[in-house]
């Protein structure tokens, strides 16, 4: 079977394949979703810094529902579904929780090590809900569900051992 490499041509030929391809972050030969990751970081910690909770939780909700459409528009184009290559769960995931750790940088840096873990190893039910929601909300969801078991272990660790 063959798999297909979208380019940077395919990526810019429309808006919704720019979005899931996090504007090019999903394109990196190695690991895209880290790379999505990584780039919802530095975004993440400026609006934390300037955006109140209720306006940036509401930007999520938005881009939760942009991601939605434009995974599911970029995932029939290329004849797979959940392409590695659209990372814009990642990166939309990953806001959700650095909205939510501390603004400090061991706080995030254990937030994207243990989101990483978890969007990788899908523990259950992610891996379930996975199998059986396809198209762009299921692109979107896992790592949503990825998001919350990560912020659940952090506040556990914070409960347990802080």
């Amino acid at each position: 079977m063959m798999v297909y490499k979208p380019s940077a041509r395919f990526a810019a030929s429309h808006p919704a394949h720019m979005i899931a391809f996090g504007f090019g972050a999903g394109l990196v030969p190695f690991m895209p979703g880290t790379a999505g990751t990584l780039l919802a970081w530095p975004i993440g910690w400026f609006l934390g810094g300037i955006v109140a909770p209720k306006v940036l939780f509401l930007a999520l909700a938005v881009l939760f529902v942009v991601g939605v459409w434009a995974c599911g528009l970029t995932g029939r184009r290329l004849g797979m579904p959940d392409y590695g290559g659209m990372v814009w769960d990642e990166f939309v995931a990953f806001l959700l929780v650095l909205a939510i750790v501390p603004r400090t940088f061991a706080w995030q840096l254990a937030a994207f090590l243990v989101f990483r873990a978890f969007d990788m190893l899908k523990p259950p039910p992610i891996r379930w809900f996975e199998r059986r929601y396809h198209g762009g909300f299921g692109v979107m969801f896992d790592d949503l569900l990825a998001a919350g078991y990560t912020v659940l272990f952090l506040a556990l660790i914070k409960r347990l051992f802080l």
